[in-house]
Order: C-alpha cells, then structure tokens, then sequence
C-alpha cells in the first residue's frame, strides 16, 4: 500500500517536472505582427552622415527649462535650421518647409502622388540636454565638438536625437537625388523642445489636425536593436507600441513645531520618514501577463538560458519569482510596473527648528495598465496607518500626463518596422516594447492610432549610458543604419498595401 502511494507520488512529481520542462521547451512564440520584402535602399554613405552628424552636434540648440529657448536666445537653432537648408539641397527643393507658428519646430511636407493614401510622420527632435558642470574633461573630445573617434561620433545629441534628424535628412537627400518620387505624403517634424515640454511637437500635431491630417503612423524615437539585450545575453530589437506616463504626488507629514532641543518622539520628519519606506516597500504591483511585456519575454525565450526559460514559461507557477528578480534590476523593474521614485524632500529652514511640513515629492512613471486615480489611491493606502500623513497631487495639480495607449502589431505599419529592425542587424528577434521615458510621439496620438518608438541602430549596453549621460557617441556604422533604414521605412510604405 505504501509502496504504491509512493510509486504514485513519484509519478506525479515526474510528470509535474515534464510540464515545466516541456513549457520551457516550447517557450518562445512565433514573431509578433507580420514581415514584408524591404525594397533596396538608394545608395546611402555612413561617412557622409557621421560627418553631417558632427556637424549638427555643434549647435548648441540646448534646452533647461518649459519655455527654452528664450526670446533672444533662438540663434543656435535658426543656425542649424540655416545649415540643413545648405547640407540638404534636393530634399529642399522636393519638401515644403515650414516653422509651426510661435515654435521653432521644423515641419516639412514631401507632397505624394495619390492624396487617397493616408500620409507618414517622421519624428525627431532638434534640442539636447545641457552636460553637467565639471564634468566636460571626462568626454571624448568636447561635448559639442562632434568628434568623430574611432569610428564613434562623439557629442550631445549623438543618440538623443539629432542621429535621427540627420539620418532623416540623409534618407531623403538620397531618395530625392536617386529619382524616386512619394505617392504617398511624408512629413518630417522635428521638434524643438522635447527635452523639456514638447511644446512644439504639440503645436505641429495640432497643425496637422486643423489640417485634417491622419498619418498612416506617426514614428519617433525609442528604442532600437540592442546587442546584446539583456534578457537572452543576444541582440534583440525593441519597437516601442507605447511609453510610460508622469505624475507627481507630494507626501507630507504634519506635526507640531518648535526647537530642536526638546524634539517629539514622532515629529514631521519622521513620520515622513515612515511614509517614504512604506511607499518603497510597497511598490505597484506588475503585470507579467498583458502586451508588451509578454510579448518581449517570449520573443527573447527562444534565447534564454534554460533555467531563465524555465521560469517564464511557467509564470502560473513561477511569477514571484520573476518578478523578484526584475525588480532587482532598474530597467527591468520599471518595464513590468509603475515605478516609485522619491525625489524631492523639504521640511525645515534651519536646522535647530522642528519641521511643522515635511514633504517628500515622489515621481511615478506610470504603466499602461494603470491610471493616474489608482495610484494616488495606493499611496493613499500604503499611508493611512501613518499618523498626521497628508496626500496631494502635486502643488499645481497633476504635472504630466497618463501613459500612452498601445498601439497595434497586427497592421502593415508594424510589419514592415519590424522588418527593418530585423534587417538593421540580422539575426536579432524584435519584439513590441514599452518605452519608459517620455517622447514627442505621445502628442501624435490626437492624429493617428498607430504610434511607433524605434530607430533602426544597434546600441551596446555600454552605449545606452550616453543618453543624458557622459561621452554620448553613435558609430559611423549606425549613421549608415539609420539612414537606409529610414529610407526602406518610407519606400515599403509608399503604396496601398
């Protein structure tokens, strides 16, 4: 009778180890969306664009602050606007340029032939971010030198953003001098002030709508192929279908004031304290399970190490785990919930007066599957067993915005995207992605359901640490990428299909 029962339990155990493994086997769905045959690119040279680039890099069209650039502080940006005009002769001739009124945004019109087909939005923007103080010595060559090194571009705005504003203007200087001729409309729109606002992006896109205007899809920048990603060690491509939102909440604390030689045993700044713990070790909760997380995991699964694979093929089982180990990782944790970031604390104006308001501004960069009210209601929650707490949202109100919806995988927009990211590096899987930071393309959702992040380079790891960060440098070899993949983008979608 024993003897059986174990025999019985060893079984179940064994077929219960089967199923792991044979999730785990299977693990790694077939590509998301379609895949078209990209047309061949006109001829296109890196050199020229790395130099172009470098060029670009050295107008100081930096931005600080909502408002920038100040009226009188315009002339690095109609410099820049000057010298595309100069670089890019044909693709001048051939597009209409325009300022959107009251910005400094770009806005070119390449008319197409057939006005029934619905036209393009290219996206890009013109304004970096400044490099912090004390730290210029520690560049490769100066940051707004432009030097080209090695076989990298040097200098702010390499990868964020004006790589893709010159690669944009490269593809259509070739696509114009090869004879080809769009049936169907493109417009380039490259904002002014992303880094801060996006108020021109917004003014274009309002452009557009009184213009009744309704992009096939709006593209901007994002992601791109990553080698290797880290999650298979592998280079995979990302295409961004949707971006985190912003909100900002300000925690405070109230408690009874006086001198600091006879402090409270639970004054403002402790109860504060207790709050900005409580919020950290109760984060939102995930979601493993809804696009485009899902997604990532399983076109990265066929890449994964066995044990990694085990685990996310059996999230019914394993999800605590996972979740754990994401959210040991910055990027990882941010890509599966809404993150929590205290940012700001103020209490005090000296330091011998107990704080009668101590506040903590905390930042959340909202995920798709949550909204703005559930996250003011968490904080509410994780609180309220705190004495004297207080929640509001933000001084002035909400600052920022929800996220993005998610935009489709299943329409020709993505198909060829993806294509093109598969050709950017072959051999890389592309999966749809979350963008975590916010972009201009937010601002095309007025005008077009199809929305996509994604500019066809290939970045290391190492790279990535160039946005907003020191020694920000692109290859030669991504100015080519860029290019031709810009140019394939705007020929694959020239028709009705």
């Amino acid at each position: 009778m024993i003897r059986n029962i174990l025999i019985g339990l060893l079984l179940a155990v064994a077929a219960f180890v089967g199923l792991l493994v044979f999730n785990a086997m299977n693990y790694g769905a077939e590509p998301v969306g379609g895949r078209v045959t990209l047309p061949s690119p006109p001829e296109i040279s890196a050199e020229r664009g790395a130099q172009n680039l470098s060029r670009a890099i050295q107008f100081k069209t930096i931005t600080l602050a909502n408002g920038d650039p100040r009226p009188g502080q315009e002339g690095e940006w109609l410099a820049l606007h000057a010298w595309l005009e100069e670089t890019y002769p044909a693709a001048h001739v051939a597009m209409t340029k325009e300022l959107v009124p009251d910005t400094l945004t770009l806005l070119y019109t390449w008319a197409g032939s057939d006005p029934s087909l619905k036209p393009l939005l290219l996206m890009a923007h013109q304004d970096v971010v400044p490099v912090n103080i004390g730290t210029e010595g520690d560049w490769q060559g100066a940051p707004f030198e432009g030097a080209i090194i090695d076989g990298y571009i040097y200098g702010r705005g390499a990868i964020d953003n004006k790589g893709s504003l010159v690669a944009l203007m490269e593809a259509a200087e070739a696509l114009v001098t090869s004879g080809f001729k769009p049936q169907r409309t493109v417009y380039f729109m490259f904002g002014h002030d992303e880094e801060v606002s996006g108020s021109g992006a917004e003014a274009g896109v309002a452009l557009l709508k009184s213009r009744s205007v309704e992009p096939e899809f709006a593209l901007d920048e994002g992601f791109m192929v990553v080698n290797p990603s880290p999650l298979s060690g592998k280079a995979m491509g990302f295409i961004g279908i949707a971006e985190k939102g912003y909100v900002t909440v300000d925690v405070i604390a109230v408690g009874t004031g006086g001198h600091s030689s006879t402090p409270p045993r639970d004054s403002a700044a402790v109860r504060l304290a207790r709050a900005v713990v409580a919020l950290d070790e109760n984060q939102m909760p995930s979601d493993l399970s809804r696009p485009p997380v899902s997604e990532i995991f399983e076109a990265a699964g066929k890449d994964m190490p066995f044990a990694q694979r085990l685990a996310f093929a059996n999230l019914w089982l394993l999800k605590g785990l996972v979740d754990a180990q994401l959210a040991d990782v910055p990027a990882g944790n941010a890509m599966i919930r809404t993150t929590t970031a205290p940012t700001m604390l103020t209490g005090s104006a000296k330091e011998n007066v107990l704080a009668q308001r101590a506040t903590a501004t905390v930042n959340f960069r909202i995920h798709p599957n949550d909204t703005e009210e559930e996250i003011i209601a968490h904080v509410k929650k994780v609180t309220s067993g705190i004495e004297g707490i207080e929640v509001e949202v933000g001084q002035n109100g909400i600052r920022g915005a929800g996220a993005s919806n998610v935009s489709p995988t299943d329409n020709r927009a993505y198909a060829v995207l993806a294509s093109v990211s598969e050709a950017t590096l072959p051999g890389s899987p592309v999966a749809p992605g979350l963008v975590l930071g916010a972009t201009d393309a937010r601002y095309a959702e007025a005008i077009t359901p199809n929305v996509y992040r994604f500019a066809p380079a290939v970045l290391t790891p190492d790279e990535l640490t160039g946005f907003h960060g020191t020694n920000e440098r692109t290859s030669v070899e991504n100015m080519g990428r860029l290019a031709r993949g810009y140019a394939q983008v705007i020929l694959a979608m020239d028709s009705a299909e």
